[in-house]
């Protein structure tokens, strides 16, 4: 099921005013979060419009939770933050997703809670591609 109104579900220009394609996982897909204030930041967003956890069975949300765990496990190699924090918001957008973020010790808002976008931190298209080619190698 598709929400024509929802960035998630219909990818293309909607998605791109804040996030950059990666790849597909099992569960859905991986953007790359394009404020980047804090480096490594992506999203992984469910392959179905489903506004909770709880509007999906438990082997899919199994399933969606050992792929943030497999973008986590990316992010780490690739970013080494002192801390990922995660974050699944939706309140006006109502399509299940994670917000993978990585922190580090003395960065932007170490020990608070990471804004939702800070609008700090921009990067060319060149440099999303080079980040996403190497989540895809890690992911794929």
């Amino acid at each position: 099921m598709k929400d024509q109104n929802c960035a998630y579900c219909m990818q293309g220009e909607l998605v791109a005013k804040f996030g950059y394609p990666v790849c597909a996982m099992d569960t859905g897909y991986v953007y790359i979060f394009k404020e980047q204030s804090k480096p490594g930041r992506v999203i992984l967003a469910y392959k179905d419009h489903v506004s909770e956890m709880i509007d999906i069975s438990d082997e899919e949300r199994d399933a969606f939770f050992a792929d943030v765990a497999k973008v986590a496990g990316a992010v780490h190699k690739l970013f080494h933050p002192d801390k990922v924090n995660y974050g699944a918001y939706g309140d006006t957008g109502c399509h299940l997703h994670m917000h993978i973020v990585p922190k580090y010790n003395g960065g932007d808002e170490w020990g608070g809670t990471f804004q939702m976008n800070p609008d700090k931190t921009y990067l060319t298209d060149e440099e999303y591609e080079a980040m996403a080619e190497k989540l895809r190698k890690e992911l794929l």
